[in-house]
């Protein structure tokens, strides 16, 4: 409770220092004291071009210290806050907070070391090849602030004219004479320190790979010298150090390969474990070519033999150790993989591999409780209990077991809307190899993984219908490597079996004309009995984790419903001739979606995140519709945040003439969104946003209820369908607490769908004062984490 008043007093803190940090930080220095505001670097000569001295200035000005107080539109609000901050008595409170977690202590001019910065900007101009550097500074102070200002004479670029590889007769400098062609020093470019450490490590990572563990980048030295060519130019020589130690020098193999799969560092004080290992020991535990260390048989030996990518004889590569190790980890099993490389036979090269691997816990029990709401004014909450089992056969299987409840109650809007209840479970096994009548062989750093799941969830929406739903998948998940994943079921069967459907609820499906009611097949398709088998296949590409200014996202998904059994059993709905298994019509349809998301960085506190998802369901054969479970929705949190969740579409379909117990449910099987939001973080803990949402759902098919009436009028996608989208925009809070993040999102519609054409912007109708329009029209979300 504490940590909340304190991060809500901080919220109105920054407001206020924002308005009033206009006011004069100077007048809390002492006499003699100067706020230092920063420094410029003036680069002067004719030797270099305009743009040579504009990237320079750029790097040199990065690497000068101290930096300045940070400000925002001219203003220091940090530093203001730490200057008006009353001392605090204890580390910790809302004074201690604004002084010196959001507050900034001056940066004075003698806090700058200005002889050491000279240096600075002298010794990088040369590291870049600008030989015999010169540089001096001036200080400009007015109003109890200080400028420093550089000023640099570079002279000529020196330029690389040859580049040497010195020979000798060793192993070692045969292999580094063979890794020259891809050399990062060329003829013609400029010197740079940069690029000569860089070299030194690509020499030190291709030797890695041929056997020399114990080399070093350090044992590499490029030496430079401008003497012996005109023009400012230079020659480089690259060669071992002569104090290069002679153990760098040799190519190991592998010897014994020895796993201890139980590794606990209490067991090792005890003298439980022994590295090295008596060689005599060893044989017992021999697997093949290796050696699994496993007295109580906790794990079956061939894990390894798949993780370990080390053989005995060959020849260590950096690319097979870290392979190696990451395979282990990615098992789930082990919460610590340590290695360990211990020369055997110093004669021949020789070194045995041990890996101390220490399981986590193998077994574990959850509860999880969670609250939530929606945009569909629906509220509740759900409660999991989770059994995990992390190595159910021995083999590094996990089992996964789980009962879950959850209560949604309507807490608002439509007085007639329905609570739902939901009970179910749920089991998954996953095995770390792909169980296939054929061979796969991967050389990731991931394990690939065989799914098997089974699942039953009883649904009730009260006053309407129950269902009784059961799920069951067998397939693959690996991944190529950290950015791309695949994730195949083979087999993924879905079973709807409605239990009750009440009288109010085929009211609304069969039509009652004295109550003003039509027929709405649509809902029908909700209870009807399903059965939906066959496989999808979904593709993911990442590189959001790089550092990189622009980064993407990018998910497809493919699902094939009964296409199979279809063709072979000539099913067609359309002419009657619909095909049954046990009695229960099989849905046969195609679907498609596409997820594309583009991430640009400004700076480490300002981003831009767009967008872009499309997809389509496509039913033929043995049905005429999509199951309804398989279509699209939009509107809602993660959506399109103007819109209430589901209630938007299809087409230009109005839902309002729904009645409004069944507003919420609008579903279409084409769906095309777009959006894009700018991020911008306040304080550490406080991200402001602002963002425009677009799309819609369609229809494949237009549906018919008994009267040979459209059900949903405007529904089916056509050419005319960019003037079908909508439109949302608004701005939004994300409250960062480390362990989640509380996001507001408050929207309104620019453009709704279902108005009449060339009235369907609707910028002129806003009317804040009126609080009937606030109510249908401001649309507050509330969720946790990111929409995209």
């Amino acid at each position: 409770m504490i940590k909340n008043t304190i991060k809500f007093r901080s919220v109105i803190a920054v407001s206020a220092l924002a308005i009033f940090s206009s006011c004069s930080n100077t007048k809390f220095l002492k006499e003699g004291q100067l706020l230092y505001t920063g420094a410029e670097v003036k680069v002067e000569g004719d030797s270099i071009s305009k743009k040579q001295k504009k990237a320079l200035k750029s790097e040199l000005e990065d690497n000068l210290t101290p930096k300045p107080n940070s400000s925002f539109l001219g203003l220091r609000p940090k530093l203001y806050a730490y200057n008006i901050a009353k001392e605090p008595k204890k580390d910790k409170g809302f004074n201690y907070w604004l002084k010196y977690k959001f507050g900034e202590k001056p940066v004075l001019l003698g806090d700058v070391d200005r002889e050491f910065n000279k240096d600075i900007i002298v010794n990088y101009s040369e590291n870049k090849g600008y030989f015999n550097a010169q540089a001096k500074y001036d200080t400009v102070s007015k109003n109890k602030k200080a400028q420093v200002i550089y000023t640099l004479k570079p002279g000529n670029q020196y330029l690389i004219s040859q580049v040497k590889f010195q020979e000798d007769s060793t192993l070692i400098n045969k292999e580094i004479q063979n890794l020259k062609d891809k050399s990062l020093l060329k003829v013609g470019n400029p010197f740079d320190l940069g690029v000569i450490k860089a070299e030194r490590e690509r020499i030190d990572n291709g030797l890695k790979e041929k056997g020399f563990y114990y080399f070093n980048a350090d044992n590499i030295i490029v030496q430079a010298d401008s003497t012996v060519a005109k023009n400012h130019k230079v020659e480089l020589n690259v060669k071992l150090k002569e104090q290069t130690p002679d153990l760098a020098k040799e190519q190991f193999t592998i010897d014994n390969v020895i796993v201890f799969p139980n590794y606990n560092i209490r067991d090792v004080k005890e003298g439980k474990y022994q590295i090295p290992m008596d060689k005599d020991s060893l044989s017992k535990y021999a697997y093949g070519d290796i050696y699994v260390i496993d007295p109580e048989h906790k794990f079956k030996p061939k894990i390894f033999d798949r993780a370990l990518y080390f053989k005995k004889g060959d020849i260590y590569n950096r690319a097979d150790h870290n392979l190696t190790l990451n395979r282990l980890i990615s098992l789930g099993v082990f919460k610590f993989v340590k290695n360990d490389f211990i020369v055997s036979d110093s004669l021949n090269h020789k070194f045995d591999a041990y890996y101390s691997l220490t399981p986590r816990q193998i077994q574990s029990l959850r509860l999880e409780t969670l609250g939530r709401t929606n945009s569909a004014n629906y509220g509740g909450g759900e409660v999991n209990l989770n059994w995990t089992h992390r190595n159910f056969f021995r083999g590094a299987e996990q089992f996964k077991a789980s009962v879950y409840g959850a209560f949604d109650v309507q807490m608002g809007g439509a007085k007639d809307a329905n609570n739902i209840i939901r009970v179910g479970a749920k089991t998954e096994l996953s095995i770390p190899r792909i169980v296939a009548p054929f061979r796969f062989n991967s050389s990731s750093a991931f394990v690939p993984r065989t799914n098997i799941a089974l699942g039953y969830e009883y649904q009730s929406r009260t006053e309407l219908y129950t269902l009784h739903n059961f799920n069951a998948s067998f397939g693959y998940v690996w991944k190529e490597n950290v950015r791309k994943e695949h994730d195949l079921k083979v087999i993924d069967i879905t079973m709807v079996a409605p239990q009750t459907i009440t009288d109010k609820y085929r009211e609304q499906i069969n039509g009652n004309p004295e109550k003003g009611i039509p027929p709405n097949p649509t809902l029908g398709r909700v209870v009807v009995k399903q059965l939906i088998f066959g496989p999808t296949y979904t593709y993911t590409y990442t590189n959001t984790t790089s550092p990189q200014a622009n980064t993407i996202y990018y998910r497809g998904m493919l699902d094939l419903a009964g296409n199979l059994t279809g063709l072979l059993t000539g099913a067609n709905a359309k002419k009657g001739d619909q095909k049954d298994i046990f009695g229960v019509p099989f849905s046969q349809y195609a679907k498609m979606e596409h997820d594309f998301r583009f991430y640009h960085k400004f700076n480490e506190k300002t981003s831009l995140a767009s967008r872009v998802i499309a997809g389509i369901a496509y039913p033929y054969g043995n049905s005429e519709f999509v199951p309804y479970s398989r279509q699209f929705f939009v509107g809602g949190s993660n959506s399109i945040r103007a819109f209430r969740a589901r209630t938007l579409g299809p087409g230009s379909y109005d839902p309002r003439t729904q009645k409004a117990s069944f507003f919420f449910d609008q579903a279409g099987d084409v769906k095309l969104e777009l959006n894009a939001e700018y991020r911008a973080n306040i304080v550490k803990f406080l991200n402001v946003a602002a963002f425009v949402d677009a799309g819609n759902i369609w229809l494949i098919n237009n549906e018919i209820n008994a009267q040979g009436q459209i059900t949903r009028p405007g529904g089916k996608f056509s050419k005319d369908f960019l003037n079908e989208l909508a439109v949302g925009a608004g701005v939004g809070l994300r409250l960062d607490f480390s362990i989640l993040i509380l996001r507001l999102d408050l929207a309104m519609p620019l453009r709704v769908p279902y108005y009449e054409k060339g009235d369907r912007w609707v910028l002129d109708r806003i009317k804040f004062g009126d609080s009937s329009w606030r109510k249908d029209n401001l649309i507050l979300n509330i969720a946790i984490g990111y929409p995209f």
